[in-house]
């Protein structure tokens, strides 16, 4: 499975929380930020290259999380500048343990905004485009609460201000910027990271990543029944989440950090084998995107819960098939057959495990129309009661039928076409959409 089918453990996430650090100087507050993360994570890169060595299966990643800057900065930050501080700290903090990523430079504004939070949103640009391995994510929306609407409105500015800061790397800022609906608190996967206010001083959760297996028993049950397919799946994920379960429970182990969650999500890389795409095929699909897409996405995607949730009791995350267009050449082919349009891809999203991710759009898309993206995937999240999110990304001076280079995980994209239809004056009505009638459940 490891050496023929792209087996590996795709994270391991230690979680921090920085309430302990907060401070109203904000050089106090940096000093015991960067001081909490080196010390709670210099061992973090060699204990993933230990159990690497020991069980023989690769650990691609080794990240930290931390409670959302936006609560942390309050005190101390006074302007977006200061926030762009704290960004800078995290970036030094991670560099200096090694890690590939660490994200939480969040806000949680499902509901509304505090003047800090508001600051922290602004800073996003510049903090994206002045640090390497800084991950922002920003919730605004939830079943509990609806969709705050000021916030949707503002990070379509954001995210065109980003796009057009990192102009120079194909807009690779807004690739490590996510929005939400229903964002979990632990999550190990970038870029919507953070460490929940929930959580506990540190935590380990795992990410691990096995759709190249899954595509490989699924070649036994080609002209097989449903039923047949279904259990196929399940013993696969089944497999997948114990060498998760077991990954966990060693770094825990070895950290001496209470172990968090496996999430079991099926996360594609650009490697051929290694594609979301081809379980799709597998199933019967010609390509992502040809009639059947959605139902076979949400068939694939319950198994893999089904299967995973067999495995570990502390199954979290969030858990599923992910459907990142650049970090799957099988959605990419789909996309530059013209055989999967973005309007498709958000029809998926109300199955899959997250949402339109790491979708390269014309630069050019104006920020009332990337706000209106954002506000359906929200729509979809906050009524079905899942996680979705949003990572666009407008590759300031392309256009159709050019293509974003990214690199590594992240891949390559096709730039895809946006529906341009005006929705500026509906953006632009403040407040927020209420909560569904099924969220009242007190």
């Amino acid at each position: 499975m490891i050496e023929e089918m792209n087996l590996d453990v795709r994270t391991i996430t230690l979680g921090i929380s920085l309430f302990d650090c907060i401070d109203s100087n904000l050089t106090v507050l940096s000093d015991n930020i960067y001081h909490k993360i080196t010390c709670l994570a210099s061992r973090l890169v060699e204990v993933g290259d230990e159990i690497a060595k020991e069980y023989g299966i690769p650990v691609v990643n080794k990240r930290i999380s931390v409670t959302p800057i936006g609560l942390i900065g309050a005190s101390a930050c006074k302007t977006p500048e200061d926030f762009v501080v704290l960004a800078k700290t995290l970036d030094k903090a991670a560099k200096a343990v090694g890690v590939n990523f660490i994200g939480g430079y969040s806000a949680l504004v499902s509901k509304g905004m505090t003047k800090s939070e508001e600051m922290l949103l602004q800073s996003i640009p510049m903090a994206l485009s002045e640090t390497d391995v800084v991950c922002s994510s920003v919730n605004v929306g939830s079943t509990k609460t609806g969709i705050n609407m000021d916030a949707v409105r503002m990070m379509g500015r954001v995210i065109k201000e980003t796009a057009e800061r990192t102009k120079s790397q194909d807009s690779i800022g807004c690739a490590k910027l996510v929005v939400f609906c229903n964002a979990p608190d632990d999550n190990p996967f970038m870029a919507g990271a953070f460490h929940g206010v929930t959580e506990a001083d540190s935590i380990i959760n795992v990410g691990v990543s096995g759709p190249g297996v899954v595509k490989k028993a699924l070649e036994q049950a080609r002209g097989m029944d449903f039923e047949f397919l279904c259990e196929t799946i399940k013993k696969t994920a089944f497999k997948i989440t114990r060498v998760g379960q077991l990954v966990a429970k060693r770094a825990s182990e070895m950290l001496g950090v209470p172990f968090g969650i496996v999430d079991l999500s099926l996360a594609p890389t650009p490697a051929v084998g290694d594609s979301v795409a081809e379980i799709l095929q597998e199933i019967g699909l010609e390509c992502p995107g040809a009639p059947g897409t959605t139902a076979a996405l949400a068939l694939l995607n319950d198994q893999v819960k089904k299967g995973g949730i067999m495995a570990s009791s502390y199954v979290g995350g969030l858990s599923g098939a992910f459907i990142p267009v650049s970090e799957d050449h099988g959605m990419i082919e789909a996309v530059e057959a013209g055989k999967l349009t973005l309007e498709k891809l958000e029809a998926m999203t109300s199955v899959c495990s997250v949402g339109l991710d790491m979708i390269a759009i014309p630069g050019d898309t104006s920020a009332a129309t990337i706000s209106g993206i954002i506000a359906d995937e929200m729509a979809i999240g906050m009524i079905n009661q899942k996680t979705t999110a949003v990572r666009l990304i407008p590759v300031i001076g392309k256009g159709v039928g050019d293509q974003a280079e990214f690199g590594g995980l992240l891949g390559y994209a096709p730039i895809m076409p946006v529906n341009t239809a005006n929705c500026e004056a509906f953006v632009n009505r403040k407040g927020r959409i209420p909560s569904p009638v099924h969220s009242f459940k007190n």
